[in-house]
């Protein structure tokens, strides 16, 4: 008599998925926050909102994933970090609106689980949601055989912040004389991996785990950098300043994302030399002969958050994020807008 067909012979492990919850419910502790009444394991996730700390809440949200980048960390098979830049992604997303991210879920989408790499994954998520404030709500594993190729994997996120709603930033205070601040980033984040595959590897032959001169770790380990979470510097700002407008400098670089912010009229003069490039930049620019203006286009730079700020404001926020231990620095200045000017313009 032939074998009775099951869903484990189809390729999906009830059991190695019960497994895996068991073995994250105790990280997912870790995030908890008052208000959060459900443990997970249930159909959705309860979050009660505090509306006697908030007069007029106006929720604010984000989803996104982490990209290629999963192919490095495929390739150098660490998977401890991408989940910080899965909740960073989102949660920069939303701080720029001036909102505190009050609870994350993520989604890991898989051809057959791996439940230790998948708990790797997990501990990242923890410790974004951790350095974020936020607790990490709920989840979905998916295991979809014949979908993915063996050992490969990818991720979503979703947040949800909140913002009183008279102090929502939205860039509508910005002001031709306004300063630009920018706030340091760790190095790549989580954006135009297509293009540093393409610069490093295929063009220039390099290796993931190749030592390159002036770094201090293999190439594939100084791509997985973890993005920056801003979240808690940024909060600290806002709370004691007028802030005009914040930008995340995600995937765009600084051409695309300044301009979703500021007024049409205004143009956003940039100081090529006010901040230091990461040599990861110049590597990428150099290996893979790409324009500067293309980096600028793709890339942060160096720079993963911009504050836009009054003038007098800004030497005071400087020093304030200094002593936050972020290092900042002063950009430029917000101008008249001429008829053919960029709405960014570098000198």
């Amino acid at each position: 008599m032939p074998d009775k067909i099951t869903y484990r012979k189809s390729g999906v492990d009830i059991d190695a998925g019960n497994s895996f919850v068991e073995r994250i419910k105790p990280l997912i502790k870790n995030t908890a926050r008052r208000e959060m009444i459900s443990g997970i394991g249930g159909f959705g996730g309860l979050f009660h909102l505090d509306t006697g700390k908030i007069k007029d809440p106006l929720l604010v949200s984000s989803t996104d994933g982490v990209g290629t980048k999963l192919k490095i960390a495929q390739l150098m098979d660490k998977h401890d970090t991408v989940g910080i830049d899965l909740v960073a992604m989102s949660v920069n997303d939303i701080i720029v609106q001036g909102a505190e991210p009050l609870f994350f879920l993520d989604y890991i989408a898989t051809g057959k689980l791996d439940v230790d790499k998948g708990v790797k994954i997990v501990e990242g998520i923890v410790k974004g949601c951790q350095e974020a404030g936020c607790c990490l709500l709920g989840g979905e594993t998916a295991e979809m055989p014949g979908f993915y190729p063996n050992g490969e994997y990818d991720l979503a996120g979703f947040c949800v912040g909140v913002v009183e709603a008279d102090k929502l930033i939205d860039g509508s205070e910005i002001r031709v004389g306004d300063r630009i601040i920018g706030i340091a980033s760790s190095g790549l984040h989580s954006n135009g991996f297509s293009l540093v595959r393409h610069a490093l590897f295929d063009e220039g032959k390099l290796k993931p785990d190749d030592k390159i001169a002036g770094f201090d770790q293999v190439l594939g380990l100084e791509l997985l950098r973890p993005t920056k979470i801003y979240v808690k510097p940024v909060l600290n700002i806002i709370k004691n300043f007028n802030i005009h407008g914040i930008v995340h400098i995600t995937g765009g670089g600084f051409t695309e994302n300044i301009p979703r912010i500021t007024p049409a009229q205004c143009c956003s003069l940039i100081r090529r030399d006010s901040w230091p490039v990461l040599p990861i930049f110049d590597l990428i620019r150099d290996i893979g002969k790409i324009d500067g203006d293309e980096m600028f286009r793709v890339f942060n730079m160096g720079i993963g958050m911009i504050l836009i700020v009054a003038k007098n404001d800004e030497a005071e926020i400087i020093d304030r994020l200094g002593k936050m231990g972020e290092n900042s620095y002063a950009l430029g200045t917000i101008e008249m807008r001429g008829n053919d000017e960029r709405a960014v313009s570098f000198i």
